[in-house]
C-alpha cells in the first residue's frame, strides 16, 4: 500500500471500482489533477487486477487500498450473498474508515464515486461544508421535476451516494457506523421495505442527525443525466459545475460509448459528454501504451449493434458514440 500525506493543505478523497471501471476511474484523477489540487486520492481496489493495473501507472497523488487489507469478518460474512455491485455499496460507508485508519493526520475524506469529472475546483463545495461547522456533508439528488415522481427517483431517494465528506470527529464517527452498520445488514440492488442498497439509507439524515450533517445548498453545482437539462434552463445555460456524475455510461465495445440512458438529456449537456470523451480517450491512450486491456462492458448483441449502426443519433433517452477518434 502507498502512504497519503498528512498535510493538512492536502483535500483526501477516497473512491472505489474495480478493473471494468479502471478507464473513468483515471478519468476522475486526471480531472483532480486539474481542479484538485492539492489533493490525495485514495482507491479502494475491488479486484486484484485493478490493483495490478494501477500500480503499472503508477498515478501521481494516489495511495492503493487493497481489498484484502479492508475486509473484516462482519464485511467477509455478508459478502458471499452480495453481487459485486452490491458489495461495491456495502463497502462504501467504511471507505472514510479505511483512510483515517492509514493515515492518522488526515481531519477529512471526501467520498467520491468513480464516475464523477470535475470541472471546478471541489474546495467551492468542500468550503461550504467547513462554514456550516458541521461533521458530514451530503448532496441533494435535486432531480429534475419530471423525474421526481418516476419510479427510479423514488427508488434512489432525495440524497445521492456522489460526494460525501466525513470529519474525523466523533459527530462523523456516529453517523458513518450507524451507516455502516444498516449496510451489513441489508444492502441489496432492489427496493425493499423503504430500502434501495446504500443509498435510500441517507433520507432518514436530516431527522436523525440533524446536528452532524449537513446538506449542500449548492445544487446547481452538482450536476448529472437527471438534472442537467432543468438547471441547464433554469440558469439561461450560464453553468459551472463542481462537478458532472456520468451515470450509466458505460464502455460498450471498441467503437461504442453509451454516454447515457433512461433520461432525456438533448443537446444542453453536449459539452460536458465531448469533455469526458476527450478525457475518456487519452485514458484509452494510455492504457493501450501501456499494454493494459481496455474494458468492455457490452450490452446484447441486438442492442449493440442497432446503438452502433446509430451513432450519434438519439434513441429512448440514450445517446451512443463512436469511441475512436
Amino acid at each position: 500500500m502507498l502512504s497519503g500525506s498528512s498535510d493538512s493543505r492536502i483535500e483526501h478523497f477516497v473512491t472505489l471500482f474495480d478493473n471494468n471501471f479502471l478507464p473513468m476511474g483515471l478519468c476522475l484523477h486526471a480531472s483532480l489533477m486539474k481542479h484538485g489540487q492539492p489533493f490525495h486520492l485514495w482507491i479502494v481496489c475491488m479486484d486484484d487486477l485493478v490493483e495490478q493495473n494501477l500500480w503499472h501507472l503508477a498515478l501521481p497523488c494516489v495511495s492503493l487500498i487493497p481489498l484484502s487489507e479492508v475486509e473484516d469478518a462482519r464485511l467477509l460474512a455478508v459478502k458471499p450473498s452480495r453481487s459485486r455491485g452490491e458489495y461495491c455499496w456495502t463497502l462504501t460507508p467504511f471507505t472514510p474508515q479505511f483512510v483515517f485508519g492509514c493515515e492518522l493526520g488526515v481531519e477529512r475524506v471526501t467520498y467520491l464515486d468513480a464516475d464523477l469529472l470535475f470541472f471546478d475546483k471541489p474546495n467551492q463545495l468542500l468550503d461550504e461544508f467547513t462554514a456550516s461547522s458541521k461533521h458530514v456533508l451530503i448532496t441533494d439528488h435535486a432531480y429534475d421535476p419530471r423525474y421526481e415522481r418516476s419510479g427510479r427517483a423514488r427508488r434512489g431517494g432525495k440524497f445521492c451516494v456522489q460526494f460525501m465528506t466525513f470529519r474525523r470527529t466523533v459527530e462523523a464517527a456516529r453517523v458513518m457506523h450507524w451507516w455502516q452498520d444498516r449496510c451489513l445488514e441489508w444492502c441489496y440492488a432492489r427496493a425493499e421495505d423503504g430500502k434501495f442498497g446504500d443509498q435510500k439509507y441517507l433520507d432518514v439524515w436530516p431527522e436523525l442527525f440533524a446536528d452532524e450533517v449537513h446538506i449542500l445548498l449548492q445544487k446547481h453545482k452538482t450536476l448529472a443525466p437527471w438534472n442537467i437539462k432543468y438547471m441547464h434552463d433554469l440558469y439561461k445555460g450560464q453553468l459551472t459545475p463542481v462537478f458532472y456524475h456520468y451515470q450509466t455510461l458505460k464502455i460498450e465495445g471498441i467503437d461504442s460509448l453509451c454516454l447515457y440512458s433512461g433520461y432525456n438529456i438533448g443537446n444542453t449537456a453536449d459539452l460536458i459528454y465531448q469533455t469526458y470523451v476527450q478525457y475518456l480517450r487519452d485514458a484509452i491512450r494510455r492504457l493501450n501504451e501501456m499494454d493494459i486491456s481496455v474494458p468492455y462492458i457490452p450490452r446484447k448483441k441486438d442492442f449493440i449493434s442497432k446503438c452502433i449502426a446509430l451513432k450519434r443519433r438519439y434513441v429512448d433517452g440514450e445517446q451512443i458514440i463512436p469511441l475512436r477518434s
